[in-house]
């Protein structure tokens, strides 16, 4: 039999599976899983080197699927593959058919769209929010170069989704970086969910765009097995080439093919049940007789292996000493002026984290002169391990979601106020069980001059919903951290290097005098005590420590006894903050420079939720704020000056002013 058509036989099978396991669960993308069954035939039954026994070994080929709603096409092939699933290494086993009746039911393995953090270990990442998948193809395709791996990285592509910019942003990417080991698959089956997709996203005008982008374009019908083959040769050839430029598939497809019934009207999101689907089945029937013969086989397909992953040493050492890291920086005398902004502590981390741990990867957004991540860069032995995205914050995030996927400990960075452009980007990293460090710098209104489009504002609150919950390891699905001085963010910056699993660390620009030492002691979810008393107790963060700090003189002055607190971390240990409140008559004020329902709302829950009676005043910006010449003109503007932090507690307590 004819290879042409043994993939036939295949994809027909496989489109079968497609519709009867989305009628099955009442839901899904059966006719956009059926533009894919000959695509997804030749990739995983032929041109992919993998193992479906070990579908996550290091030297595997990769498939991700961007347009996640086709999912039904991947997992009918993996049925059929037997590919082994199951959230636990030791515990995992082969897929079977009966799998395939279990489509999004709640107890189900096969989720609606790809994600591998429930036991689905042949997905790298979660997907299924338009646009993202090419970035993590991107990031796991440079983990690739820089491990030395033959791997391989295929992502399909809705062409209705290509308009989203992230698209451009990863495209851009791979031809600026020439990663020949990733390979485009644009779906252009000319539907989207509404309506046909612009005329700007056709096949014709994509190839023009790729061509103009650098790519070199094979343009394919997508359901002729011969030139799927074709172009997925010509892919494998170039990708061994030491100067191969990037390519791209851009396939003409069938949403619905093989069924009259499935193409005619709109199906999207639409299971076909009923006589619907039985007259699809029968169409499906009709086609398989016509390309192929009873002698027809689904079973004569043979799966390269992967190449052998090498045996390689990471070394994964402890943080030195923050004074030993600057001193071999020759930064000694700054560490002598009791002086240094955050942001520039956490270079200094990074280069000493990178010199100790091989995992550790750095990318940035064209500000590494700001977020200080240049001091990663900058060091010719680390150079290799840092990714330079341009201003595109999108690919940025998701990238680093491929990296971890691979194995990497990413380390994103750029101003906290550019990362509310991912926003989604970091929610799918937290579905897909991602190990990622994001650090955002110029946090606040401490930021002063450059005005509030580049201040972050709203991130301790977005962020801190993911506090509230936990990821699929059982931990918080990411903690917030707000070092106060150099000594806390060179250490939670290690800290969050030895974790598994999101966090998000704020820094400053402006320099800030320590407050800790060495053998101050940081933990995700810790809290510090700065000064002990028993009239009312002060929360504050970062920056504002420091002005609590100053406010703690005119209330001694006015006959108050004070405790600070300085609340690094979300979530925190709310027990021993409660036992803080009550030794300090349950008067509470928190302080944070940055918009409500952050700080202030988790302290005011932990509160609440103790059942006991307390007093607390949150202290937050409640206005836009502006631009001005220093932190302390801001400051004044959005009324959290030290002087405001001292009227605030004495009218809680009723105290004149003295």
């Amino acid at each position: 039999m004819s290879f042409e058509a043994a993939v036939h036989a295949q994809a027909i099978e496989l489109d079968r599976l497609s519709l009867e396991m989305c009628a099955a669960a009442g839901s899904g993308h059966p006719s956009t899983a059926m533009s894919l069954g000959h695509i997804v035939t030749v990739l995983m039954f032929h041109s992919m080197h993998w193992s479906p026994e070990q579908p996550d070994y290091p030297t595997c080929d990769r498939l991700v699927l961007s347009e996640g709603h086709a999912v039904p096409i991947v997992y009918a092939a993996c049925a059929k593959l037997g590919v082994l699933i199951g959230d636990d290494l030791s515990d995992r086993r082969p897929m079977t058919m009966e799998d395939l009746k279990t489509l999004r039911a709640a107890d189900s393995l096969l989720d609606g769209h790809p994600n591998p953090a429930i036991g689905f270990p042949f997905f790298d990442a979660a997907t299924g929010s338009l646009g993202q998948g090419l970035s993590v193809a991107a990031g796991l395709g440079e983990a690739a170069k820089l491990d030395e791996s033959p791997r391989r990285v295929f992502c399909i592509i809705g062409d209705g989704e290509s308009r989203e910019g992230q698209i451009t942003e990863a495209l851009d990417y791979i031809a600026e970086n020439k990663l020949n080991n990733v390979l485009p698959i644009f779906n252009c089956n000319g539907w989207g969910q509404a309506d046909r997709v612009s005329v700007q996203q056709s096949e014709e005008v994509l190839t023009r765009k790729l061509q103009a982008g650098g790519y070199t374009v094979k343009v394919i019908d997508g359901h002729a097995p011969a030139q799927i083959k074709e172009a997925l040769d010509a892919f494998a050839a170039n990708s061994k080439k030491p100067d191969g430029g990037p390519m791209a598939i851009v396939a003409r497809t069938v949403k619905g093919w093989g069924s009259t019934t499935m193409t005619n009207g709109n199906w999207h999101g639409k299971p076909a049940t009923g006589e619907a689907l039985k007259s699809a089945l029968g169409e499906l029937d009709e086609e398989r007789t016509k390309r192929t013969s009873a002698l027809a086989s689904t079973d004569q397909f043979t799966i390269q292996p992967p190449a052998q992953a090498p045996a390689r040493e990471i070394r994964v050492g402890d943080l030195p000493p923050m004074r030993s890291a600057m001193k071999a920086m020759d930064m000694e005398s700054v560490f002598h002026s009791g002086r240094l902004a955050t942001r520039k502590a956490y270079g200094v981390a990074l280069r000493a984290l990178g010199q100790v741990n091989d995992r550790v990867v750095v990318l940035d957004a064209d500000v590494s002169n700001s977020t200080f991540s240049e001091m990663f860069a900058k060091d010719p032995k680390l150079a290799d391990r840092f990714f330079e995205c341009k201003i595109a914050e999108q690919n940025m995030v998701s990238m680093a979601l491929g990296m971890s996927a691979a194995g990497k400990t990413p380390f994103v960075s750029t101003f906290g106020k550019f990362l509310t452009r991912a926003y989604d980007q970091i929610e799918m990293a937290i579905n897909s069980g991602a190990n990622l460090k994001l650090v955002g710098s110029h946090s606040g209104c401490s930021l002063a001059s450059d005005g509030p489009s580049q201040m972050s504002l709203p991130d301790i609150a977005w962020f801190r919903s993911f506090a509230t919950m936990r990821d699929h390891r059982g931990n918080p699905g990411c903690y917030i951290l707000q070092p106060s001085d150099a000594f806390a963010a060179y250490a939670l910056t290690g800290a969050m290097a030895e974790y598994e699993g999101v966090c998000y660390m704020r820094t400053l620009r402006p320099e800030t005098e320590f407050l800790y030492s060495e053998d101050t002691v940081f933990n995700l979810g810790g809290f510090e005590v700065l000064n002990e008393g028993r009239d009312i107790l002060i929360v504050a963060s970062g920056y504002m420590v420091h002005e609590a700090n100053k406010a703690l003189d005119g209330l001694d002055r006015a006959g108050v006894s004070a405790t600070l607190v300085d609340l690094y971390s979300l979530p925190f240990d709310a027990e021993a903050l409660l036992d803080i409140a009550n030794q300090n008559n349950g008067y509470v004020v928190t302080i944070e420079d940055n918009y409500g329902a952050s700080i202030g709302s988790a302290v005011a829950d932990a509160l609440a939720e103790s059942g006991e009676g307390f007093t607390l005043n949150q202290m937050h910006i409640r206005q836009v704020p502006k631009s001005a010449r220093t932190p302390e003109e801001t400051l004044a503007m959005v009324g959290l000056t030290h002087r405001d932090i001292l009227n605030t507690c004495l009218g809680l307590l009723q105290v004149q002013p003295v």
